[in-house]
């Protein structure tokens, strides 16, 4: 059974690094935040699954990059909607997004596949990582993600991500609207 908990683990032990930071610096900024530890998510009832138990849908957070490798982009958008490159591509003025390589997403989030997260935004201290968000999920009162990890959750306020800890990132964001159309 999956519980549900306010603010950071009691005990850090068993815990990487990069989700002991994003408590950390959240703490630092004074978010309230609810958490929940759970397995690995690798299919949508799990997801299901943790999104009932924390009261929010969990964001699709996509990685992505232009062809060149020179611009590198996170997507925030609601699970249930469908990703359109194409649909993308025409309001950011990019051609050819891509998923970027896991490589990347180290290396600027110091996040793995499985975990992508707002969270990993507190690592791109060069701000080489343009944030997307589809308003959709502006909307929500709540923000569910992983704390660079995918076996914990976080529910947030919308407002104090949008407020506090991007502008604490120093990542400002772009509102895109995404239908999942063709």
């Amino acid at each position: 059974m999956i519980k549900l908990y306010e603010g950071r683990p009691e005990t850090m032990e068993g815990r990487l690094p990069r989700e002991k930071r994003t408590y950390d610096f959240l703490d630092r900024l004074g978010i309230r935040y609810l958490r929940t530890d759970h397995e690995r998510a690798d299919n949508m009832e799990a997801c299901n699954q943790i999104d009932a138990v924390l009261g929010v849908i969990i964001c699709k957070n996509l990685f992505l990059c232009n062809r060149q490798k020179t611009a590198f982009y996170l997507l925030m958008m609601p699970g249930d909607k469908k990703f359109k490159t194409k649909e993308l591509s025409g309001q950011i003025h990019s051609a050819r997004l891509s998923f970027a390589d896991p490589e990347d997403m180290l290396k600027y989030l110091d996040i793995e596949p499985g975990a992508v997260s707002i969270m990993g935004l507190m690592n791109d201290r060069e701000h080489r990582v343009h944030l997307l968000i589809d308003e959709d999920v502006l909307k929500g009162e709540f923000i569910g993600c992983h704390p660079c990890v995918c076996t914990s959750s976080l529910k947030i306020r919308t407002e104090d991500v949008i407020n506090v800890f991007l502008q604490a990132t120093g990542h400002p964001y772009e509102t895109v609207s995404l239908t999942g159309e063709d």
